[in-house]
């Protein structure tokens, strides 16, 4: 189970205006600008659950994703991820969970993507019974047997982001998150990508939760939506609540921000 309480993050940017002389100024004295990426946050997802994480770019998504996943550390509230802190236990948090960045990488550059796979078993400390057997179950369902011995440069976005989703399931997590995994995808890549992460859920049982602006991607895979704006939980509610109008979902979603003034 996943439960956020009251949950703050911000962070101090420095600003400035265009010019040589205010970049020199800069030097001196920087002028900073509080930005309040999650204000008061709270939730639960219950084991199993895929849930629709959405909101317009800047309300908080990756934040809350990072918290979870132990990346940044909240100024304030709880988190617990299976009875674990995530940003206190992350040793044992991090091999149970998996996630993928849509615009990050976790394979290397210029190595066959196999490498990075064995590198991957390493860092996790994944019995060799066990990997041979992620890897033969993932490899056949995303379809990646004439990419494992290709470096990732050389990959399409559509076969890379195949890879990238392999790599996080290699240790059978039991939570995966999901910041824009389809991004740039082709239509063919995304039904993929889709058909293989509620098969996951279905067979394993995996606890989703999916960041996108893609709301076909919701639509596909969320049975529950929970929508963030300027850092705060403003509705929390299931695929129909928000489609009560029953026309196209992109257009339900931008009546919503426009309604929730979050554009």
């Amino acid at each position: 189970m996943i439960t956020m309480e009251h949950v703050c993050k911000s962070y101090k940017i420095a600003k400035r205006n265009a010019g040589f002389g205010e970049a020199v100024k800069a030097l001196f004295h920087r002028d900073y600008e509080i930005i309040h990426a999650l204000n008061d946050v709270s939730f639960t997802i219950r084991d199993g659950e895929m849930v629709g994480y959405i909101g317009p770019n800047g309300a908080g998504k990756s934040s809350t994703i990072k918290i979870l996943s132990g990346i940044l550390t909240p100024d304030c509230g709880t988190v617990l991820v299976d009875g674990r802190i995530p940003y206190k236990n992350r040793i044992k948090h991090v091999k149970e969970i998996g996630v993928v960045f849509g615009q990050r990488s976790q394979l290397w550059w210029d190595v066959p993507v196999i490498d990075s796979f064995e590198l991957l078993k390493d860092i996790y400390s994944i019995p060799d019974p066990r990997y041979q057997q992620s890897l033969e179950e993932l490899t056949e369902l995303l379809n990646l047997a004439e990419l494992l011995r290709s470096p990732a440069r050389q990959l399409s976005l559509g076969q890379r982001m195949r890879c990238e989703i392999a790599a996080s399931l290699l240790h059978r997590p039991r939570i995966l998150f999901l910041d824009e995994p389809t991004i740039g995808l082709d239509a063919v890549s995304k039904l993929a990508v889709r058909d293989f992460i509620l098969n996951q859920n279905k067979t394993h049982g995996t606890t989703v939760i999916l960041t996108t602006h893609d709301m076909q991607d919701i639509e596909a895979l969320a049975s529950r939506i929970i929508l963030i704006g300027k850092g705060r939980i403003l509705m929390d509610g299931t695929l129909d609540d928000i489609k009560k109008g029953g026309g196209n979902i992109d257009e339900t979603v931008a009546e919503l921000y426009r309604a929730y003034d979050i554009q």
